[in-house]
């Protein structure tokens, strides 16, 4: 039988989404496998939306978590790219059939058979556990190498929030310089493709419900302008002057308004997940060819290439980092939209202690 590694963890049981301590058990290191001491785990939307089964597949005990830093202990003898003492990152996706047409394009995240880090069933037929917790078994395929200059507690939410706004810039032609991206929400995902935009050279407005935020989204994070969506002036002001648009409000909000926004044949991407279904008047994307889309976080290239951009033009996330034994009380915060801008878990320091 083969041999299994004890490993400790903070699971929800219960769609209460309480998360407590939990002891079980991960694969024993592969030949293509790196075992890593989990340093860091960012705190996702998703995962929030998934312990409390708001999206109906919750397999319990769930152990959330996909946006990990950690330190390579242990690699496998078909291990190329990394070695012990790596400081490395796991995502979204920790495994896909590789055989498909979407893996043959390094489009990971959209095989029909990909896994995700946390709450789904991998080749072993067991649950995936997501890295609250104290180490994690990955194929070296899905492993990335973090940018040596910058904190690597800031560098965790760009694993998930930072490859879910770069993509879509990078596939609909929003990332060239003079462009004009209009950003929807100022949370987690929001504040992270305000930077990418900046860094990308292109003029970036952010879009919000909330008129408090304005000064944080153009003095701090460098946003050139700021418009309230609930303000039909300044809405009307803005009307067809964005090439781009990338969505990341994760509730149910009127999107005709954003539409009316975008340029001839301007793009609206949607990476929030919203579980209400929109009626969309197709004769507002007739007028003017635009578009809308979706875009789920990235495949492994795209991850790779978004934190080696990071790296080059100082791009982090703004973080809150947290102890293990806050978890419970930062997911209640992330629900009321309680944090600027993303929690962190600092694992390494706090697992064993909480």
């Amino acid at each position: 039988m083969e041999e299994q590694k004890p490993a400790f963890g903070w699971a929800a049981r219960d769609s209460s989404g309480v998360l407590s301590p939990f002891n079980f058990t991960r694969r024993s290191n592969g030949d293509e496998d790196v075992t890593l001491k989990v340093l860091y785990c960012g705190i996702c939307h998703t995962d929030l939306g998934i312990i409390k089964n708001e999206f109906g597949n919750a397999m319990y005990p769930v152990v959330p978590g996909h946006e990990i830093v950690g330190v390579v202990t242990e690699v496998g003898s078909n291990v190329h790219r990394f070695k012990i003492g790596d400081k490395v990152g796991v995502g979204y996706v920790i495994s896909s059939c590789t055989a498909c047409d979407n893996c043959k394009q390094d489009f990971e995240n959209y095989c029909p058979k990909f896994v995700p880090t946390s709450n789904g069933i991998g080749s072993d037929g067991k649950p995936t556990y997501g890295g609250f917790s104290n180490l994690l078994v990955a194929n070296e395929r899905y492993v990335v190498r973090l940018p040596n200059n910058l904190p690597l507690e800031k560098i965790v939410p760009l694993l998930c929030a930072g490859v879910t706004v770069y993509t879509p810039m990078k596939y609909h032609g929003l990332n060239v310089p003079g462009k004009h991206l209009g950003v929807v929400g100022l949370g987690g995902l929001g504040h992270v493709a305000v930077k990418f935009g900046k860094a990308h050279g292109m003029k970036v407005t952010v879009i919000s419900t909330s008129p408090s935020k304005e000064k944080e989204a153009i003095e701090q994070l460098g946003a050139d302008a700021f418009l309230v969506s609930r303000d039909p002036d300044q809405m009307k002001s803005a009307m067809g002057t964005m090439d781009g648009i990338i969505d990341t409000v994760a509730a149910s909000h009127p999107i005709v308004p954003l539409i009316s926004l975008l340029k001839a044949h301007g793009k609206l991407i949607m990476v929030g997940v919203v579980l209400k279904p929109m009626e969309i008047p197709v004769i507002s994307l007739i007028q003017g060819g635009r578009s809308i889309s979706g875009s789920n976080v990235g495949g492994m290239k795209d991850t790779q290439e978004m934190l080696d951009f990071a790296g080059k033009h100082n791009v982090t996330a703004d973080v809150e980092v947290v102890g293990m034994d806050y978890v419970n009380t930062a997911m209640e915060r992330l629900k009321k939209g309680d944090v600027r801008y993303r929690f962190v878990i600092d694992m390494a320091n706090t697992i064993d202690a909480a």
